[in-house]
């Protein structure tokens, strides 16, 4: 089997190109590289309970873009939670998700 070509993440001029990379099939490519190389074999999956429960399901990665003052606010409120801030927001995505499906 051949071994894949790891991929090195570039230096980047500015926040628009770094985007364009993530966004990229590389940028993908290299997130998954990434996560396959943190678990051990046969240990359980890292990440909280919820990322655990809501990765049963395939998920599409995306970039967004949101106003400092909601990441800073985010970033405070999950450490208040003692979760990541990535967690937070997805966990507050599918909860307006399902609210408003309710709604409609």
């Amino acid at each position: 089997m051949m071994k894949k070509k790891l991929i090195v993440m570039p230096k980047f001029v500015n926040e628009a190109q770094e985007a364009d990379w993530w966004a990229s099939r590389e940028g993908r490519e290299f997130v998954k590289q990434k996560a396959a190389g943190t678990g051990k074999k046969g240990g359980a999956p890292r990440g909280s309970g919820l990322v655990g429960q809501l990765n049963k399901v395939a998920s599409v990665q995306i970039a967004l873009r949101l106003p400092e003052l909601d990441v800073a606010k985010a970033r405070e409120l999950a450490t208040r939670k003692g979760i990541g801030y990535q967690t937070l927001l997805k966990m507050l995505v599918h909860e307006g998700l399902r609210r408003e499906a309710r709604r409609a």
